[in-house]
């Protein structure tokens, strides 16, 4: 699979905005790393961290108003992505008391990471990619500041050199994802569709055909190709016909999760998501995936 990948970055008032670089003695190693200047790493004091929770009671707020307008009327359709609930942190010492999106010792595979990751110091219009495969992970660097969009390597291990990929669930709509090496060492991103790619590295969820679907699944994705589960007000426009072929992965179960791009007459485009199990019903137990 191929998505967008950052270091993450702090949301615990004393740590929000911020990332930190440690050794495995918790010392800053980030002028150790040979990197591109950055912005450094302070605690943020009360007044900061005062102006740090007002912000995010406004930014969740936003798209919850939104929503309430755009559907006002009509049955849930959500066009405005609302922050997740963070819950209560994993590690405090790793995301209140500090935020390290790099734990590593010298000679360690984190240490060999590509600044470009660190959105503070690349430019803008500049994006990383993380590619995984059977046999390696992969960093690309995507560059779309001048003409044609130019794409490149920046970095890649072999598959057996990571031990784990796991969800970190404190952080901001749950997308931070914790990448274990073997040696030890770690780094923490932020990554687009954080859940499919924990779930492609433990082999529990893989890309399946439409073929390869039970009888019931397959007339039940007619179904909602057909009659995509999605309305919306008059004031946002109405809901037109699918043109794009449904993304599919199966569960270890058999669960099959569909993916519907829906496009609205606004010109914007609503992602739908089902579980259906091997009989075709849906199964509301892994919507906590999405």
């Amino acid at each position: 699979m191929r998505a967008e990948a950052d270091f993450a970055t702090g949301i615990a008032p004393a740590v929000a905005g911020l990332r930190s670089f440690r050794d495995t003695d918790r010392r800053d190693i980030e002028a150790e790393l040979g990197w591109p200047p950055g912005p450094g790493f302070t605690l943020r004091g009360k007044t900061e961290r005062g102006g740090v929770r007002a912000l995010d009671i406004a930014l969740l707020g936003i798209p919850r108003l939104l929503n309430m307008v755009a559907n006002a009327g009509a049955a849930s359709g959500t066009l405005f992505n609302e922050p997740a609930g963070a819950g209560q942190p994993q590690e405090p010492e790793n995301e209140v008391d500090d935020f390290p999106v790099l734990w590593a010792a010298p000679g360690s595979t984190a240490r060999t990471l590509p600044w470009q990751l660190d959105p503070a110091r690349r430019p803008k219009k500049y994006r990383t990619e993380l590619v995984l495969t059977d046999q390696r992970l992969l960093i690309l660097g995507v560059d779309a500041s001048a003409g044609p969009v130019s794409t490149g390597e920046l970095w890649a291990t072999p598959h057996d050199s990571i031990a784990d990929i796991e969800r970190m669930r404190y952080s901001e709509g749950g997308a931070d994802v914790r990448v274990r090496f073997t040696d030890g060492s770690w780094t923490r991103w932020k990554v687009q569709e954080a859940p499919k790619l924990v779930g492609r590295f433990h082999r529990d969820r893989q890309p399946v055909a439409e073929d390869d679907l039970t009888s019931q699944q397959r007339e039940r994705l007619t179904g909602l190709v057909e009659s995509p589960p999605l309305q919306v007000s008059r004031a946002v426009g109405k809901v037109l016909p699918i043109t794009e072929a449904p993304s599919l992965e199966r569960f270890s179960d058999g669960t099959v999760m569909v993916e519907l791009r829906v496009p609205i007459s606004n010109g914007t485009i609503q992602t739908v998501t089902r579980y259906l199990s091997p009989t075709g019903t849906d199964d509301t137990s892994k919507d906590r995936l999405s």
